[in-house]
């Protein structure tokens, strides 16, 4: 997995880059076939903006959050993105849509 961490009008100091590291690290328990993460960081007048972009097999997940202080902001968009990463997850189980649950293998 590979992650970049960007920042818009805001430099990204080591303890920014830090604390992003280990609130993303939180959605991979669910879900580790991650190719690339894309994290901005940004301030708009008084709200500080923190955005995702993921790629996952198949899809790219995006969450944007903001909030007046960016820790806080880091952790709204780590609760969104694990809450999307879930949702893939489960919409994207093998045999789930082929007809391959244990509902199919009964006779009728």
């Amino acid at each position: 997995m590979h992650m970049t961490v960007k920042g818009h009008h805001i430099d990204i100091t080591d303890s920014i880059r830090s604390y992003v590291d280990q609130k993303f690290g939180r959605p991979w328990r669910h879900f580790d076939h991650v190719n690339e993460v894309h994290v901005v960081l940004g301030v708009q007048k008084l709200n500080q903006i923190a955005e995702v972009t993921v790629r996952l097999p198949g899809k790219d997940v995006h969450c944007e959050a903001s909030h007046a202080d960016l820790y806080a902001a880091i952790d709204l968009l780590a609760d969104k993105l694990d809450r999307q990463v879930v949702r893939y997850k489960e919409t994207h189980r093998p045999g789930v849509h082929r007809g391959q649950g244990a509902d199919s293998r009964m006779a009728p």
